[in-house]
């Protein structure tokens, strides 16, 4: 494909100037999107193997592999997921979610194996289960899109503790990071454009000194967006900039009740 057309997609702009010549992984990475909507296509068990081996390849803290995937095909649990979340009954439509989960409890019972005692069950294990996590499913995405799947996040599995603990078994130690679903896409999103480089990408010391003046070009790229809580900060039928929604959530305190639930589970954020 072309760079300079990924690029731009990206950006909507060429803030650099790419190669004339890129491998096809990194345009496959460039060209990622999310799939909302899915053929009824079942996932072959070998395909979605060889996906989740993908996803185990990522790179972990130490080794240590903190982090778990649980799969399900079923139907009537993805849907009790979907009705849940109410807001996203697209996810009704594929044939596999998998939930990534930050996993300590493994480590518990590998120290309990080899006649030692766990002595990191604190903020640091959580941050590095999470980041395991995370890793895990940015690879497991990427080796969907390599076999010609489609994928989308799904980090409101955590507005439902209960039902997905209660869904999925999860015991002592084991917390939800996000759901994905997985299937053949019936057609795929447009690229969806990034803040630019500029704002993000700090080359030696931390400045975001451009962040103010990158904003309004930057939300003239994305269409309105559904207004986010509007309950909270009121209706707008004409749709709002990437930065108003922005704004809008992160003014609302979300899933409060997630640190008391870890506590519950036997993981301490102290």
């Amino acid at each position: 494909m072309d760079a300079e057309a990924l690029i731009r997609a990206r950006y909507g702009a060429l803030p650099f100037t790419p190669p004339a010549e890129i491998p096809a992984g990194l345009a496959m990475l460039l060209d990622r999107r999310v799939t909302r909507s899915y053929r009824p296509d079942p996932v072959p068990d070998a395909l979605l193997d060889l996906i989740l081996a993908g996803a185990q390849s990522a790179p972990a803290k130490s080794d240590l592999q903190q982090y778990s995937i649980l799969v399900t095909r079923n139907s009537e649990k993805i849907a009790q997921v979907a009705d849940a979340i109410g807001t996203m009954p697209w996810i009704k439509q594929a044939p596999v979610l998998l939930l990534f989960c930050g996993d300590i409890r493994r480590g518990r019972q590998v120290c309990a194996a080899q006649g030692r005692e766990h002595g990191n069950d604190s903020i640091d294990t959580f941050l590095n289960a999470s980041a395991d996590a995370a890793l895990a499913m940015g690879f497991g995405i990427m080796a969907a899109e390599a076999m010609g799947l489609g994928t989308c996040p799904i980090s409101y599995v955590r507005n439902n503790l209960a039902l997905v603990q209660g869904l999925f078994g999860l015991p002592e130690g084991v917390f939800p990071l996000a759901g994905l679903t997985l299937g053949f896409p019936d057609k795929r999103n447009e690229t969806s454009p990034r803040l630019p480089p500029a704002v993000v990408v700090h080359r030696e010391t931390y400045d975001d000194s451009r962040l103010a003046a990158a904003l309004p070009a930057y939300d003239a790229l994305r269409p309105p967006g559904k207004p986010r809580y509007p309950d909270v900060h009121g209706p707008k039928p004409e749709g709002c900039t990437w930065s108003e929604n922005a704004a809008r959530q992160l003014s609302v305190p979300e899933r409060a009740n997630f640190r008391a639930w870890l506590a519950t589970r036997g993981i301490n954020l102290g």
